[in-house]
């Protein structure tokens, strides 16, 4: 069984990813289409959750081929070991292509010594890796236990654990203070970190409360292969939405809603939203059979890890070039937005401009893709 609807819903995820991703300036970007600065939540704060929300999702429907826990075949394990590093690599490879490009051009030996090691999709990777097998080996029961202990105890470890110089409970903006940033600073060491900094908002210990929002993908997805295509399971879908929402939001109280550490309220709060976009998805596609707007989306959807990654390299690329010699000299990127958008559109429309306009050179490369039914599978 394949839904339509979760196709469609991750390739609003990974179009939604691309335009906040490639504004034409930092300066110059709808609020909209911002990430909160520490605390909060907006809707760009959605994309990275819906994204591992939506992977939990179809677990479910790719374990559920396998039936009783007894009777699963030995080589699912080699497959989850298999796919884990290969997307690890993936997401490692574009931050490896600047080192390189960069020492090539400097006639510098290849030095990566300061390669960001954590990323977006090496935490989906490890966020995967621990949902999996967490999902094979614990009974629904367990699970519910599994993913209960790690919201509390997360919460409890940022809230009472000193961190040395800091104290416990710092969770103030830049995150240098928090548990999160500690122990990346002694596992990973500055050097390995997002900007050579003290903080990486894809740190390792805050991906434990990350495979918690898989594991709840999951649990939707299981729960739906069980369920009719009405508008009934639409509804429950949308009122376990507002449940999460609420919680979420309460939690929040105590536990401040932060994606840059995915602390346990974020995780309840994005969640609430992801279930809730689902349902609207599930009930306009799968129920209604209303198809037509949603068929750019599934497009994108069906080819997710080749657009990231794709992506992520076209957009080194064309920042990495340079239009002039010198050191002030602007890059491809910034070139196409000063020269080609801001002239007729000004700044921030242009701005916005040049990311849907990245959005829609993808949406063309994927279509040619899907016409010759080329789909990337890992």
């Amino acid at each position: 069984m394949r839904l339509t609807s979760l196709d469609v819903f991750r390739g609003l995820a990974i179009a939604s990813m691309i335009l906040v991703n490639n504004p034409g300036s930092w300066q110059h970007v709808y609020p909209p289409l911002r990430h909160a600065e520490w605390h909060g939540f907006t809707p760009t704060d959605l994309v990275f959750p819906a994204f591992i929300f939506i992977a939990g999702v179809a677990i479910a429907f790719s374990f559920a081929k396998f039936g009783d826990r007894e009777a699963i075949d030995p080589s699912v394990y080699w497959k989850i070991a298999r796919r884990v590093p290969i997307l690890f690599v993936l997401g490692l490879l574009p931050n490896i292509f600047v080192i390189v490009v960069q020492a090539l051009h400097h006639g510098e030996a290849i030095d990566l010594s300061t390669l960001r090691i954590m990323g977006v999709l090496q935490r989906i990777a490890l966020a995967y890796g621990i949902g999996a097998i967490a999902i094979l080996r614990l009974n629904r029961r367990q699970l519910v236990i599994f993913c209960a202990a790690i919201l509390l105890g997360y919460w409890a470890a940022l809230t009472w654990i000193p961190v040395p110089g800091y104290g416990p409970g710092d969770l103030s903006p830049k995150g240098e203070g928090t548990l999160v940033a500690y122990l990346d600073r002694l596992l990973l060491t500055p050097s390995h970190l997002l900007g050579k900094g003290n903080f990486d908002p894809e740190g390792l210990l805050s991906t434990l409360p990350a495979t918690i929002t898989l594991i709840f993908g999951y649990f939707t997805g299981d729960w739906l292969r069980q369920q009719p295509m009405t508008s009934q399971t639409s509804l429950q879908l949308a009122i376990a939405a507002l449940c999460a929402l609420v919680v979420g939001r309460l939690w929040g109280v105590f536990f401040p809603i932060n994606k840059q550490l995915w602390t346990s309220s974020f995780v309840l709060y994005a969640a609430g939203w992801s279930l809730l976009l689902l349902a609207c998805c599930y009930e306009l596609i799968e129920v209604r059979r209303r198809r037509r707007w949603a068929f750019p989306f599934e497009v994108m959807g069906l080819n997710s890890i080749f657009l990231f990654v794709a992506s992520a390299f076209l957009a080194r690329i064309l920042l990495l070039a340079r239009v002039g010699s010198g050191e002030d000299a602007p890059s491809l990127y910034t070139w196409m937005y000063e020269h080609l958008f801001v002239p007729w559109a000004g700044e921030l429309n242009g701005s916005l401009a040049i990311a849907m306009t990245m959005v829609l050179f993808w949406w063309v490369v994927l279509y040619l893709m899907y016409r010759r039914r080329w789909f990337l599978k890992i």
